[in-house]
């Protein structure tokens, strides 16, 4: 733990500039609040209840920077608890904060195996952290205590096929460069890593970037102290033992092993269908979920459309519509591949319909198509879009 927390002190992540505030918001699964309600609480959560929310491992802020922002500007209560064992991270996603305005925040330095000790959450957000614990069981467990009845967890943990060629430089530096100062070792492995020959697993892995985005990138993925990754079935069988059930990966379409054959045996399990699609997918390289108390009645993901309202995330209204209508299809980018979904033209009025506010059936009516051709056609739209996460459902805007 001491080299973890010395890394994180050296070299916070992931790198931000408070200055940056002003001028964007990064956004990014989990922790959009629309997704949130659609996975954890059907659609169908009373936003006018406070949700009291935990950043355990916060970093730098991006995943708190991106809640506090979209809450406020919904207009909805929060009360979050910010905890990261880094004061240089600490300070950092503070400052982010402060520069817009965004209160309710109580910032703490500590661990996330203490998370039950700050109180019980409606909401805990734990992204990249997990996998840096000596052991990751204990992180699991301590989340799991800090839920509230009816709470969940949104979390991301690294995933093996798509980290190729990461864990034997990791190996290898660590080994070369042991007891060097982070600052020292930085050094150190940026010279032997350019002259690494071209073919290397690692420098033929088109899916991994930041070590070329920021020193404070380059040190977290090669050289961590404490770093293992989770196949699918190694995270669910932690996540059992710790009390702790799937609701849904994030976006769910990249487990689907139906993308990969057409027949699938009805005695295989989930699990391992899932397990099956990561390894035919090969590019994954992190986790993305949520997840719920075992124990907990179990929760239906948001899976009727009736009575609900619809949101597109990642994506605009008006240029989903406009495209739909002049060419009846889209091409996106979608857990890393690039798609063509094909839409009917007639589709375009009803993802003009869309807008945070109006339920399906409002929706319906507005479109000046008949039920028949209406079902239909949110039946496709439901389809292409919400495996991928680019639809959700939510109540949060309803009425503000």
């Amino acid at each position: 733990m001491d080299q973890v927390k010395a890394q994180y002190e050296a070299f916070p992540y992931p790198e931000r500039n408070p200055k940056d505030e002003k001028k964007r918001l990064i956004t990014g699964s989990p922790s959009i609040p629309m997704e949130i309600d659609h996975y954890l609480y059907e659609g169908r959560r009373d936003w006018s209840k406070p949700m009291r929310v935990l950043f355990a491992g916060g970093g730098t802020g991006d995943g708190l920077i991106q809640f506090a922002q979209m809450m406020t500007q919904a207009k909805r209560p929060y009360e979050i608890t910010y905890l990261d064992l880094s004061t240089a991270a600490h300070e950092i996603a503070e400052a982010r904060a402060k520069i817009r305005g965004l209160d309710g925040i109580r910032f703490e330095t500590g661990s996330l195996l203490d998370a039950a000790s700050f109180g019980e959450f409606d909401y805990i957000d734990c992204c990249g952290v997990l996998h840096h614990l000596e052991n990751p069981l204990d992180g699991f467990n301590a989340l799991e205590a800090a839920l509230a009845p009816e709470g969940g967890l949104g979390a991301m943990v690294y995933a093996p096929y798509g980290r190729a060629g990461v864990y034997a430089l990791q190996e290898s530096f660590n080994a070369l460069f042991a007891g060097l100062p982070p600052d020292e070792k930085l050094k150190a492995a940026k010279q032997v890593y350019a002259r690494l020959p071209d073919a290397h697993p690692f420098k033929a892995n088109p899916h991994l970037v930041d070590h070329e985005q920021s020193d404070a990138g380059f040190y977290d993925l090669l050289l961590h102290s404490q770093d293992r990754a989770f196949d699918v079935g190694s995270l669910l069988d932690v996540m059992g033992q710790a009390g702790l059930r799937l609701l849904s990966f994030v976006p769910f379409g990249r487990y689907d092993l139906g993308r990969f054959v057409d027949a699938v045996s009805e005695d295989m399990s989930a699990a391992a269908r899932m397990g099956l699609a990561e390894k035919l997918d090969g590019g994954i390289k992190t986790h993305v979920f949520y997840a719920a108390r075992s124990a907990e009645p179990q929760r239906a993901v948001a899976a009727s459309a009736a009575g609900q309202i619809p949101h597109l995330i990642g994506i605009g209204t008006e240029q989903l519509s406009l495209q739909i209508k002049k060419t009846g299809f889209v091409n996106l980018t979608v857990g890393g591949e690039k798609k063509k979904i094909d839409f009917q033209k007639s589709d375009a009025s009803i993802v003009a319909g869309i807008n945070g506010r109006r339920m399906v059936e409002e929706i319906a009516a507005s479109s000046g198509l008949d039920g028949f051709l209406f079902q239909a056609g949110w039946a496709r739209i439901e389809a292409a879009l919400k495996p991928w996460g680019l639809l959700c459902y939510s109540s949060i805007l309803r009425g503000r």
